[in-house]
């Protein structure tokens, strides 16, 4: 592992240790290697043709966006939202991001107008960067929309080919031969040009930032390097990822989760990286059998199919991560039966943790327990990740080194709703339902917060999407229903479907909502 046996003892204990340094380490110990490989069906999906980068390229390359942000006149520590694929371009833009000593946002592949303008000018974003397509989908035009309501945003910069005028283009950065060198200053922000002290606090600086959903709507969540760095030992630990691991990330950076359960064990392990857009049954057998891939992480809800299509058969694939963001459903799952990989179930709690549990040799669900959560759990030398308890009102809470636990921007108490605030003792309330057996403490969890809809890995208030459709349409309502794959699905009822999902669109909604009207299966108003 690149953090060493001492470092990884502890998960508090990287404190000097930013992503860009481990990113650093892994490129100088193999600058040969593959680092990251696009999904060979790259071109369906978004510009470009698929890419495979040694790790020397894409350090160069990282090196040239961070130049060109700082040659933008763009300030240390400014917000840059990131709304990509799920392509090289991702990774690269997020750590070029923090090499130029700015903190990344990235943003859900889904989030249109109205979405986008309010969470960005909560954190007061300075830049967006984005692409020209992702499917029919135009980010960069939306993009450009934004820009021009929020006055914080200086540029818009984007990946892709015809991009509007005004835009920034970034697709010359990814010839690495021809990318522009670092420009002079960005040595400030490299380890070895800082004093002791700011080295020291290097790993305490705000890294990420992503969005939550609460009850009272969307709450923006900063994470420093260190809690990143602690978010990505629970999948690594507890799925035993072995060092240069080939992983294959069927999750999308654009979350907490996405970017603890792919980039932080990539960067931790110093491997390969392959990004899959999903889901694309093929390409992803493709991927995983052309690059070797030992661990995979797919959706919890997908593994049986993927099972039952022989999509997990490679001779290589020794770890499944599968990432639950409807928790609750774990307890619905089958026992895995599999000749060499083991499975670890990947629990995701919003923004505000993700807890790792591997198997039993029988294949059943890894028991859940109050009290300290250990990786790899039963060993002799775990690493303490988090701490679980139930609230008084019966949910459950969390506390730990990948707990977030300052608002942001600073000073936004008054802002943010208490559900992210922890307590005096440190705990975060997650709002899920759960209970724990008095005799023997294992815990499940049981339901997801009240009012909140989960639709993949998107959440939305209910009452927020109620009231968008009857500002569209006094007449139209909206409910959402239980799915199995997506643990919900959003069906709208009307007189007039079409109409009302082309007032949501204008709206700037998000297309999910939009589609309940469009879905010819939808229930109608008589």
């Amino acid at each position: 592992m690149i953090l060493g046996d001492s470092s990884t003892a502890n998960a508090q204990g990287a404190g000097s240790t930013t992503l860009d340094s481990l990113f650093r380490q892994a490129a100088a110990r193999r600058p040969d290697a593959i680092a990251l490989a696009d999904s060979p069906n790259r071109l369906y999906f978004t510009d470009g043709a698929p890419r495979r980068l040694r790790y020397a390229d894409a350090d160069h390359i990282v090196s040239a966006i961070a130049a060109r942000l700082r040659g933008l006149g763009l300030a240390e520590d400014s917000v840059v939202g990131i709304q990509l694929a799920n392509t090289v371009e991702s990774l690269l833009t997020t750590l070029g991001v923090l090499r130029a000593g700015m903190i990344a946002a990235p943003l859900p592949l889904l989030w249109r107008r109205a979405e986008l303008t309010a969470a960005l000018g909560r954190v007061g974003a300075r830049a967006i960067v984005t692409t020209a397509r992702i499917g029919e989908f135009r980010p960069c035009e939306i993009a450009m929309q934004v820009a021009a309501e929020l006055f914080t945003i200086r540029h818009v910069c984007a990946f892709g080919e015809n991009l509007a005028d005004g835009v920034v283009p970034l697709d010359g950065l990814m010839a690495a031969d021809d990318a522009a060198p670092p420009l002079a200053e960005d040595r400030s922000h490299s380890v070895e040009s800082q004093s002791f002290e700011s080295i020291e606090r290097a790993g305490d600086r705000v890294a990420v930032v992503t969005f939550d959903v609460t009850p009272q709507g969307h709450v923006a969540v900063a994470r420093s390097h260190t809690q990143m760095i602690a978010g990505g030992l629970a999948p690594l630990l507890e799925g035993r990822l072995p060092q240069d691991a080939v992983l294959l990330g069927g999750c999308a950076i654009n979350s907490f989760a996405g970017l603890a359960l792919t980039m932080m064990p990539w960067l931790l392990t110093g491997g390969t990286l392959a990004l899959h857009q999903p889901f694309d049954g093929l390409a992803f057998s493709v991927q995983c059998n052309y690059e070797g891939c030992d661990t995979v992480v797919v959706p919890g809800p997908l593994v049986p199919r993927l099972a039952a299509a022989n999509l997990l058969s490679h001779r290589e694939l020794k770890n499944v991560l599968a990432v639950w963001r409807a928790p609750e459903r774990l307890n619905l799952s089958p026992p895995w039966r599999h000749e060499t990989a083991r499975l670890t179930d990947m629990l995701v709690f919003g923004e505000i943790a993700l807890l790792g549990s591997r198997r039993e040799p029988d294949g059943q669900i890894g028991p859940w327990t109050a009290g300290e959560v250990m990786a790899p759990r039963g060993a002799p030398q775990a690493v303490r990740l988090a701490e679980i308890a139930r609230s008084p009102a019966g949910t459950l809470m969390l506390r730990g080194p990948m707990v977030p636990r300052q608002p942001f921007p600073p000073g936004a108490e008054s802002l943010d709703a208490p559900w992210l605030r922890a307590d005096a003792d440190g705990f975060v309330d997650t709002g899920y339902a759960c209970r724990i057996d008095r005799a023997t403490q294992r815990l499940a969890v049981t339901a997801p917060p009240p009012g909140i809809v989960s639709i993949g890995g998107y959440r939305f208030v209910l009452r927020e999407l109620e009231g968008q459709v009857r500002d569209a349409d006094g007449g139209a309502a909206v409910t959402a229903l239980p799915d199995a794959m997506a643990g919900h699905r959003l069906a709208g009822v009307s007189a007039d479907g079409d109409a009302v999902a082309t007032a949501l669109a204008a709206q700037g909604a998000n297309p999910l909502l939009v589609d309940a009207f469009r879905d010819r299966r939808r229930p109608r108003a008589a």
